[in-house]
């Protein structure tokens, strides 16, 4: 596979946080205006409800195995090694973490969002394999 094509699933993620981040501003205005929560709140990260809290969760979940996802795009594409198979594995990775924020920041069932994470887990973890395996018989 010729290009940058590993890097639009990055991107996708990216788009992901950020949209995250909006979503927490839109559910905190609101807060904020029905006076259910304070600057202070914010400020100490006490008392958050469950609206906004839901979000900030599902952002911190953006900070922990999709560093190592970056991590492994960068290094199939250095190793060049980002072919179609891994390119759809990173699509497919994208696919779960969007799903697991939706969960997130909805419904919030740990049922749904652990299949979504475990799901995201195996695929990143073949992610990694597909790159040893690449690194090892080049």
């Amino acid at each position: 596979m010729t290009g940058f094509q590993i890097f639009w699933p990055i991107l996708a993620h990216v788009l992901l946080v950020y949209g995250l981040y909006g979503l927490l501003r839109i559910r905190r205005g609101r807060l904020f205006r029905e006076r259910r929560i304070n600057a202070d709140n914010v400020r100490w990260s006490m008392g958050e409800p469950p609206e906004s809290q839901g979000v900030l969760n599902a952002i911190g979940n953006q900070f922990e195995l999709p560093v190592l996802f970056y991590v492994c795009c960068i290094l199939l594409y250095i190793a060049e090694a980002d072919n179609l198979a891994a390119v759809l594995l990173a699509w497919l990775f994208v696919a779960t973490r969007y799903a697991h924020a939706a969960v997130h920041v909805t419904t919030n069932r740990i049922r749904f969002r652990f299949y979504m994470f475990i799901s995201g887990y195996l695929v990143l973890g073949a992610m990694w394999i597909w790159l040893a395996v690449w690194m090892a018989t080049s």
